[in-house]
């Protein structure tokens, strides 16, 4: 969806507009950022989904696991029954849900940005308005044009931070739900081995 979606503005000029439009380059950093966020949920859910594949061979101490299958890990930490019982459940939920918090980091930056070239917008505003001497009616297309500059950045780089954090902030919300439905599976999956035994 989202590659039709950048096809389509494509397609509609919007991308020129946003890139041109922008003299500080925010905007440019903002999508990159969001791009470069996208493929790092994509190679995240593989890994979930690999790690969920696994967990149907999980064993506990089941020689060559051990650093592929998270299940696996827990399992063998659960039989090893540590003094601290909440310790294989910790790591488990580093495992699954670790990487994610430097992404909601991330997802925080775009927005971030977005209000940084809105404070730049409007300070190059407030620094053409206060260059003007004189009114002169004559004059007014012209000034219209440098003053707009400023309030078009500011508009424009909040615009794509704001949608970027949005969209974003779907596919990590989709992630995490994702990764509490596979933590809850191997914590099962354990509670199974344990009243097996």
């Amino acid at each position: 969806m989202l590659i039709f979606g950048a096809w389509l503005l494509g397609m509609r000029g919007v991308w020129a507009l946003l890139l041109s439009s922008d003299p500080t380059g925010l905007t440019l950093v903002i999508i990159v950022v969001f791009l470069a966020s996208t493929l790092w949920c994509g190679a995240r859910s593989r890994e979930l989904q690999r790690q969920r594949a696994l967990l149907a061979t999980a064993r506990p101490g089941l020689p060559g696991q051990s650093g592929q299958s998270w299940a696996s890990e827990y399992l063998s930490a659960l039989a090893a029954a540590p003094r601290d019982a909440d310790a294989p459940a910790e790591l488990l939920a580093e495992h699954t849900h670790g990487p994610h918090h430097t992404a909601w980091w991330v997802n925080g930056i775009q927005l971030k940005l977005g209000l940084l070239g809105k404070v730049i917008g409007f300070s190059v505003l407030a620094l053409q308005i206060g260059q003007i001497q004189s009114f002169d009616a004559s004059q007014s297309q012209d000034l219209l044009k440098s003053l707009t500059a400023g309030l078009g950045i500011a508009l424009l780089t909040t615009m794509v931070g704001l949608v970027g954090n949005i969209l974003l902030g779907l596919q990590l919300t989709r992630l995490d739900r994702y990764a509490d439905a596979l933590m809850a599976d191997i914590q099962r999956r354990g509670i199974a081995v344990r009243h097996a035994d």
